[in-house]
């Protein structure tokens, strides 16, 4: 009697070192880092962008993208888009300033800040209780939430302060308590150390919690994962409100740095955390992505954006630049993946 081999299951063949490094999402992210670092070091080096000032400058540009970025990072792998990030950021601020100014409000900060929080909070939930309500796109609810919230500020701004913005609180934000979201630590400032304890904290969730494995479950398959008893709804719910909330932490940083707010702040942040996001290796099909990577993207925008003033360029190339960035990210993310994926087949 003979005995018949026993197939290999293809699941317990260990992968090599190189096998296990391409098949992360933040490869490409990495890979393009370096890249973009070594273009600005040839053509900007000896224009400042070496320098520990203008380390710092980039730094600080990609922590206001990157806390956002983590989060949209986040909603992405758990298969939802929250466009409205930019205006969120704008009317926190203005609702901010407007709590703390002494003629309208009067709130101590330390109070202001945990109800702007709560406003934010709210409004994300509103975001992710209509998506699910409703079963529309997150695209198209967030997108109307954008409009929504910028409308209302500027025109709430304008009835009680007579223009788009809002000024005369320095000695209102100018605290110590202000001083823990734009103060500097060890030269740094303290949005980066912000950006950075995030980062490593909402990776620490992704990769090695319950809620995290829930997060790549809802994003790859939320009928799949509602049958094996994941709380789809609260974990949607929960991304959204996280990642208004986020907006909410830039905006405060902002307003206690400058001791004013525009409703005009925010611009555009919706679409450079979204690339961030992408260029970081998140999918959007949702499902597969990496917090790690999102900040390398935001990084790598910082980057770009500093790095094109040291070496003279309009600045407007930026934007040709990230939309070139954004393709090439998703064909080598893509290309990465396939080559990952062949390669266990062949083993």
């Amino acid at each position: 009697m003979t005995t018949q081999p026993v197939a290999r299951d293809e699941r317990l063949q260990s992968l090599s070192p190189w096998q296990r490094l391409i098949s992360r999402p933040e490869f490409g992210a990495l890979a393009g880092l370096l890249l973009v670092f070594a273009i600005f070091t040839f053509a900007a080096g000896g224009s400042g962008f070496l320098s520990l000032s203008g380390t710092v400058n980039y730094l600080e540009v990609a922590a206001q993208v990157g806390i956002v970025a983590v989060f949209v990072g986040l909603l992405m792998i758990g298969g939802e888009f929250d466009l409205s990030v930019g205006s969120m950021l704008g009317a926190s601020g203005i609702v901010l300033a407007l709590l703390v100014h002494p003629n309208h409000g009067h709130l101590p900060l330390a109070l202001a800040i945990p109800v702007t929080f709560a406003v934010a909070a709210l409004i994300g939930w509103f975001n992710g209780w209509l998506v699910l309500r409703t079963g529309l796109p997150s695209f198209i609810v967030t997108l109307a939430t954008l409009f929504i919230l910028r409308g209302a500020s500027l025109g709430f701004t304008k009835l009680i302060t007579n223009l788009t913005l809002v000024q005369g609180i320095d000695d209102q934000v100018k605290t110590p308590l202000g001083r823990l979201f734009s103060g500097d630590l060890l030269g740094v400032p303290a949005s980066v150390w912000w950006w950075l304890a995030l980062t490593l904290l909402m990776g620490f969730v992704l990769n090695t919690t319950r809620f995290g494995n829930w997060i790549f479950a809802v994003g790859g398959d939320s009928n799949a994962a509602r049958n094996v008893g994941v709380p789809v709804q609260r974990v949607k719910t929960v991304l959204f409100m996280l990642t208004a909330m986020a907006a909410t932490l830039v905006a405060i940083i902002q307003v206690t740095k400058y001791g004013s707010a525009d409703v005009l702040r925010g611009t555009q942040l919706e679409l450079n955390t979204v690339a961030a996001a992408v260029i970081g290796g998140c999918l959007l099909t949702g499902g597969y992505g990496s917090v790690i990577g999102a900040s390398i993207g935001a990084l790598i925008l910082g980057m770009v954006q500093q790095g094109i003033i040291y070496t003279s360029v309009d600045s407007d190339w930026f934007q040709v630049m990230v939309g070139a960035m954004i393709l090439g990210a998703v064909v080598l993310n893509n290309a990465l993946r396939g080559r990952s994926l062949l390669l266990r087949r062949k083993r």
